[in-house]
């Protein structure tokens, strides 16, 4: 279950990556070109959140079933792990999951604006700090040794 998971959750990364990318500049060149917000502006944030969203959930379920994760952490304790055991068990988990409420902060409050400007405002701020998170903390060296 832990390779079927694993490769899971590394392959619908690259669609993460990939929607938090475009929610985020989407929103920045329509923010800043003081464009009208529209039903595909609606689609692309809510899309990125679900799939955000599910790249969460996958993680979950890794972290509690990988070698890496919970059980790494619980047999060593933080102070026994070296770098990348720590980034695996610790810094990636929990930066995701700030990404992840960042996210869904920014999608919460868009809606509420009326107008335009406010809602691609919200949608750069929150999705934007989402996706400096996120590739702040992707293990590079796991990650493309799957391309």
């Amino acid at each position: 279950m832990y390779d079927v998971v694993k490769m899971l959750h590394s392959y619908w990364a690259y669609l993460a990556l990939l929607m938090i990318v475009i929610a985020s500049l989407n929103a920045l060149f329509k923010f800043f070109g003081n464009k009208e917000f529209q039903a595909v502006d609606f689609r692309i944030s809510l899309f990125t959140l679900i799939v955000m969203h599910i790249q969460l959930l996958i993680g979950f379920v890794l972290y509690f079933t990988s070698p890496f994760g919970f059980k790494n952490l619980s047999a060593n304790g933080v102070s026994g792990l070296d770098a990348l055991s720590r980034l695996l068990a610790v810094d990636h988990p929990f930066v995701g999951i700030l990404a992840v409420t960042l996210i869904t902060i920014g999608y919460s409050k868009h809606k509420k604006k009326l107008t335009s400007k406010p809602k691609f405002k919200m949608l750069a701020i929150f999705y934007t700090l989402g996706l400096v998170l996120v590739l702040s903390r992707i293990p590079w060296s796991n990650w493309m040794s799957w391309m």
